[in-house]
C-alpha cells in the first residue's frame, strides 16, 4: 500500500511522470490515475523514441499494467 499512497499523491497533483517499461520504451505524462494494483495512466504522453514508436505519439492517455514496468 506504500507506493500506491505515493502515486496516488501523485496523481492527485497532476506530477509529470516518466516510467520506463520491460522493453526499455520510456513514457512521459501527467499521472492522471493508479489502481490498487499499480497500473498506472498517463494523459498528455510523450515517448523517448518517437520514430520507433510512431504509433504511440497520437494516443491522449495510455495505461499502462503494472507487469509491464520494469
Amino acid at each position: 500500500m506504500l507506493f500506491f499512497t505515493f502515486f496516488q499523491q501523485l496523481a492527485e497533483k497532476n506530477q509529470h511522470i516518466t516510467i520506463e517499461l520491460k522493453n526499455d520504451l520510456q513514457i512521459s505524462g501527467v499521472l492522471h490515475s493508479v489502481d490498487q494494483y499499480l497500473n498506472i495512466k498517463l494523459t498528455n504522453i510523450s515517448v523517448n523514441n518517437p520514430e520507433k514508436y510512431p504509433h504511440l505519439v497520437s494516443f491522449a492517455f495510455i495505461l499502462v499494467q503494472k507487469i509491464e514496468i520494469k
